[in-house]
């Protein structure tokens, strides 16, 4: 497998171009942690083993890695429904070279992403008792945040390649406020968002904060949040296996 750093780097400066990969994936986590986190009245007040901008912090950066993710790997899927791997016949590139590269590319603004949260997150008062607590809950939000690129490709190989991205990132943004993301969530709507896509991955990117600990009060076992994030990559993968024999339909 070769990887072209010519096209990572073309790659790279063309979704930096791209106004809706930035408004997404950069931007709209850190307004949304410096409106509830930063600039809130109670970012200060205790959270688990730090502050409540901490907590918000971690979940926007959470968000932000899963929009990145799913957004740019179903752009990747889309592009290859459309012809293009006829094209990269023709060069020295292969197809696990371009793969390789999308997935280069969609991990690297993920962390892009994650970094502009956490560094407007210091600047701005989060606070976690101990520095490991940071580096565990980015570890774990690049890490479990491969999955979404499961989503990704799944949406691009199955839905129209003009509306894969926006689709891909939009459903983010709705399982994050059905998910117990943005806001808070008690009652019934705590009991639907245990089931979204989003609720496993971002409780254990809180976990070394919280411990599990919800505002409510109430306690998430572990092994209940692993099994969500389990579950939900097995959907995923379930989707792709879909997307590649109704593209194949297509053809």
């Amino acid at each position: 497998m070769s990887i072209s750093a010519t096209m990572l780097r073309i790659e790279g400066v063309r979704q930096l171009r791209n106004p809706y990969t930035l408004a997404f994936t950069l931007a709209m986590p850190v307004v949304m942690y410096v409106l509830f986190g930063a600039s809130a009245a109670y970012g200060s007040q205790s959270a688990g083993h730090g502050n409540v901008s901490f907590y918000v912090m971690v979940s926007m950066a959470a968000y932000g890695t899963a929009v990145a993710m799913s957004s740019l790997t179903s752009l990747a899927a889309a592009e290859s429904k459309q012809g293009w791997g006829r094209q990269l016949a023709m060069t020295p590139l292969s197809t696990a070279g371009y793969a390789a590269t999308k997935l280069i590319t969609a991990v690297s603004f993920a962390a892009l992403a994650l970094v502009a949260v956490f560094v407007t997150g210091a600047l701005t008062g989060a606070q976690a008792d101990d520095l490991w607590r940071w580096a565990a809950s980015a570890g774990i939000i690049l890490g479990l945040g491969l999955m979404y690129g499961l989503f990704g490709l799944g949406v691009g190989l199955f839905f129209n390649a003009d509306s894969a991205a926006a689709l891909a990132s939009i459903s983010m943004t709705f399982f994050a406020f059905f998910g117990n993301v943005f806001m808070p969530l008690d009652g019934i709507m705590l009991d639907i968002a245990r089931f979204s896509p989003l609720y496993g991955f971002v409780a254990l990117s809180r976990w070394p904060l919280t411990d599990g600990v919800l505002t409510t009060g109430q306690t998430d076992p572990l092994w209940a949040v692993l099994l969500s994030v389990v579950v939900w990559v097995v959907l995923f993968a379930l989707l792709v296996f879909a997307g590649v024999k109704r593209s194949r339909r297509r053809q």
